[in-house]
């Protein structure tokens, strides 16, 4: 048996529109690990929202960058480079451990792509070693049976992975044309939940691809989401019309995933500003690969701080916090933590100043001209 998956694995990929039709089932052992794993995750997570609505104190879900190495250089987006090293297991064991102290319920693991870090598995098990609901964001490319697998056994339970279009363009090569096939692997070996997530906006050449992966989506057995693609900042662009009719029907689909939880969109997708509480830097946190402390992926900078300088009383202060680019923003894991606390606390306080940032210990005995890109 092992011999014919790998033949499949290494045969060549049909177009979209043939795998399309292509219908997968995973073993009745498969469906029996997965169905217990999402029973077992779905208790977690209505504790995690028990014990967000007892208490502001501790964070409800932390980004954590274990790789800002990417394989792929999607135009859109600023979240990636090409040539940082992972950080060691050891050093996010301990950031992972700061976390758990502060009595952080979820973590999800981005990037870059993190599954280009050699270790992930084992980032995943400490992860869950505390007890921690784990999650990851991927583009898929390096998903294959043996790493299906892995995730499994680390305990995984929630994997998304964004699609951009149909097939590659220029703007990104994640396409369904290119992830199908992982697709079907996963609906066929993966225990743990999937979400695909197509996107809508400026960069996307044809809105009618959004609907085509979120039907085959729905055909896997994933759940559906839809994310509109933002600036540079994070901040919101209007859906054009046909657009907007796309995302309704994408909404519509996903209304037994947590997409039903994201009405702020409505008002993205129309370019009308929202009225929420951001709490990022407090029961949301960005931790970047160098372990500093952002308010989100689009404002990163600040607060800036070490996560291992970062103490209750600043988690405290950016609760309190008005974010001025809260009414724009787009960024749909921030805006579904704060419906937690969107009905209590008024923010009245202003983000504190920016402390200048380190100077590197070369930088104090450099010698002759340093070039500059500003």
């Amino acid at each position: 048996m092992g011999g014919d998956t790998n033949s499949a694995m290494n045969s060549a990929q049909p177009s979209a529109s043939v795998r399309a039709s292509v219908s997968v089932r995973p073993s009745a052992s498969v469906r029996a690990r997965k169905r217990l794993r999402f029973l077992r995750t779905r208790l977690r997570e209505l504790r995690m929202i028990g014990k967000a609505l007892v208490s502001t104190k501790h964070p409800i879900l932390v980004h954590i960058i274990p790789n800002r190495r990417c394989n792929l250089a999607c135009t859109y987006c600023n979240e990636f480079d090409d040539f940082s090293k992972p950080v060691p297991l050891e050093e996010m064991k301990k950031r992972l451990d700061i976390l758990a102290g502060m009595g952080t319920s979820v973590i999800t693991i981005s990037g870059g792509e993190p599954l280009m870090h050699p270790e992930i598995d084992q980032v995943i098990r400490h992860i869950r070693s505390h007890g921690m609901i784990a999650g990851m964001i991927t583009n898929g490319f390096l998903l294959d049976r043996k790493t299906i697998e892995k995730l499994n056994a680390a305990g995984l339970e929630h994997l998304q992975i964004s699609i951009d279009n149909a097939v590659p363009d220029e703007v990104s090569l994640k396409s369904l044309k290119t992830l199908d096939t992982r697709l079907e692997w996963l609906a066929q070996y993966a225990v743990f939940q999937v979400n695909i997530n197509s996107v809508l906006g400026s960069g996307v050449k044809n809105p009618e691809d959004a609907l085509k992966i979120a039907h085959r989506a729905i055909e896997l057995g994933f759940t559906s989401t839809v994310g509109i693609i933002h600036d540079n900042n994070g901040q919101l662009k209007p859906l054009g019309p046909r657009e907007t009719e796309i995302f309704e029907e994408i909404m519509t689909l996903g209304k037994r995933s947590f997409s039903r939880f994201n009405e702020f969109q409505h008002n993205v997708a129309r370019g009308r500003e929202h009225n929420w509480r951001c709490r990022s830097g407090s029961r949301y946190l960005y931790i970047c690969e160098d372990g500093l402390v952002h308010w989100c992926s689009q404002q990163r900078g600040y607060p800036g701080i070490p996560l291992t300088q970062y103490t209750p009383e600043m988690r405290h202060h950016e609760y309190f916090t008005d974010k001025f680019c809260g009414p724009r923003c787009t960024v749909s894991c921030v805006q579904q933590v704060g419906i937690l606390d969107n009905w209590r606390d008024p923010q009245t306080r202003k983000p504190k100043p920016m402390a200048p940032p380190p100077v590197p210990a070369a930088q104090l005995v450099q010698i002759g001209t340093v070039r500059s890109d500003s």
